[in-house]
């Protein structure tokens, strides 16, 4: 036996082997998918949740930022915390707390005691989704962290895609209030396997960088607030998203320089120095507006568009998650075979091509472009996000793996907050004028039958048919104002493509699953 096959074998050794690893896999990615879920599962249940807790239209939005805001500013601590506590220890409060918040969420009689628990559930959620990440690489060998990765992957985008559906059966079934209840069996259930299972790592305790995780976290909160309040308060026309926004701009501009000059910064500088982390970043900001954009956008649209019920257009959504594994399972034998970087830019180029089919959709069309567009960018996107994380910690440090993980979850954040906004704002701001645009070529001349001046003769018969024509009007323009979307995300994701450059091929991977399992 030669020297080189003696030590192959023992170089594929898990950092942090376990016992019951498959049971341990299982716990991690209930956490996981409960996590990603509660980002979605409440936006459908928003309207009843404002009767039930005396809410306005614009407060109660807060039921949304309130958790997004919290999870955001906490994220970037979870490396530090994780170091200082011990990533067990972390994780199961993590879990903990996140199941004690949805439960509290769910007994809630006010706005202000909803926007608290809210607050203490996205600061626990924080923590779950870096370092389920970083325990499925911890505890699988490098041979098999293709196949970890894979099935990690495959939770956190499936996860806001059976949100909105899940939320919406809850809701109609059962009370909206279940769409936080529903957390705590199998919270229970998850937290109880991991005590048993989850192992400890050495602790490493680090100086915190209070200076730069105030900049940070300034700059993240402001940021936030202006993209939900945006639209509200008509952007940049009011002194208070000029504000927000300086705010987040001057604190983001500090926290960098402080980056890269500071004594003990918050992160590792060779966290951002490294050429596929830092890339890795900018893809997971057009991955969440991809991501969830689209799924802000979807459901909406098929029930406001088509009539679709809530199960329908769920079902309708469906082909995205078929798409994702399909492609996730297929680039995991890939990886070690192909070059990492073509199934990025493969993946990214489906997704775009995917939006761009939907700008031609139409109202008269049936459900079968839906499904195929649908499947596309699943495809798409599970080519993608696959190498995308494997590439990004492929030359990095594993001790540097949890404050990557935080990054990398901060800036699909980041993109989906900024994505949603947008397309939100530019439907609105579309709709508007397509709708001028529209009625005001619905003249006597080119409709003499719904001629204003006639249907006023025709007394209650002639406000019924004017107000079905307005009805149809603001039926065709949102269509249009949908397709703008469409083209606007297709256009930013093709642009991203070329970003692939940029990416350097790991070096030195370990042998595949299959070649491991045949020397086994």
């Amino acid at each position: 036996m030669s020297a080189t096959a003696a030590s192959g074998p023992a170089a594929d050794i898990a950092a942090t082997p376990v016992e019951q690893k498959t049971l341990l896999t299982i716990a991690v990615m209930m956490a996981t998918v409960m996590q990603i879920l509660d980002t979605t599962i409440a936006n459908v249940a928003l309207p009843h949740m404002q009767t039930a807790l005396g809410a306005t239209a614009d407060t109660i939005t807060w039921v949304l930022t309130s958790y997004i805001v919290a999870s955001a500013i906490a994220i970037p601590i979870t490396g530090w915390l994780s170091d200082r506590v011990g990533s067990r220890n972390l994780f199961l409060a993590a879990v903990a707390g996140f199941v004690l918040a949805s439960m509290l969420c769910g007994t809630a009689t006010s706005l202000e005691e909803m926007v608290a628990f809210r607050v203490l559930q996205g600061i626990s959620a924080a923590f779950i989704n870096p370092l389920s990440q970083t325990v499925m690489m911890d505890i699988n060998p490098p041979s098999k962290q293709v196949r970890a990765m894979t099935i990690w992957g495959q939770g956190i985008i499936i996860g806001p895609i059976l949100g909105p559906v899940l939320g919406g059966w809850l809701t109609d079934n059962f009370d909206w209030r279940w769409c936080f209840y529903v957390n705590v069996p199998f919270g229970i259930v998850t937290l109880a396997v991991m005590w048993a299972l989850l192992p400890a790592k050495p602790l490493r305790p680090r100086r915190f960088d209070l200076f730069g995780f105030s900049l940070l976290a300034l700059a993240v909160a402001s940021f936030q607030i202006m993209l939900d309040r945006g639209q509200q308060a008509d952007w940049f026309d009011s002194w208070e998203i000029r504000i927000e926004a300086a705010i987040a701009l001057g604190a983001a501009w500090m926290f960098g320089v402080h980056m890269f000059t500071g004594k003990a910064p918050m992160f590792e500088r060779a966290l951002l120095t490294n050429r596929n982390m830092a890339t890795g970043l900018f893809f997971m900001v057009v991955i969440g507006v991809i991501m969830f954009a689209t799924m802000a956008l979807l459901p909406p649209m098929l029930q406001r568009i088509w009539n679709y019920s809530v199960v329908d257009a769920g079902a309708l959504l469906a082909p995205r998650g078929v798409g994702v594994l399909v492609t996730m399972t297929v680039a995991g034998k890939l990886m070690g075979k192909v070059d990492p970087r073509w199934l990025v830019g493969t993946g990214m180029t489906l997704a775009a091509l995917s939006l761009w089919e939907m700008t031609s959709w139409s109202l008269g069309m049936d459900r079968t472009w839906i499904i195929i567009s649908g499947a596309l960018q699943g495809l798409g996107m599970g080519l993608v996000f696959l190498p995308l994380n494997l590439t990004a910690f492929g030359t990095l440090d594993p001790k540097y793996r949890t404050d990557g993980a935080s990054l990398l979850n901060l800036f699909r954040s980041i993109g989906a907050s900024a994505g949603i906004s947008v397309v939100t704002t530019f439907l609105g701001r579309n709709l508007q004028t397509s709708h001028s645009d529209i009625a005001g070529n619905v003249t006597s001349f080119n409709l003499p039958a719904m001629d204003p001046s006639q249907a006023q003769r025709l007394g209650t018969f002639g406000d019924t048919a004017l107000a079905m024509l307005d009805a149809e009007v603001n039926r065709q323009a949102l269509m249009i104002a949908y397709l703008d979307d469409f083209k606007l995300m297709a256009i930013v994701t093709l642009c991203a493509v070329p970003l692939v450059l940029l990416l350097r091929r790991p070096r030195g991977r370990p042998a595949a699953d299959e070649h491991h399992a045949m020397e086994m």
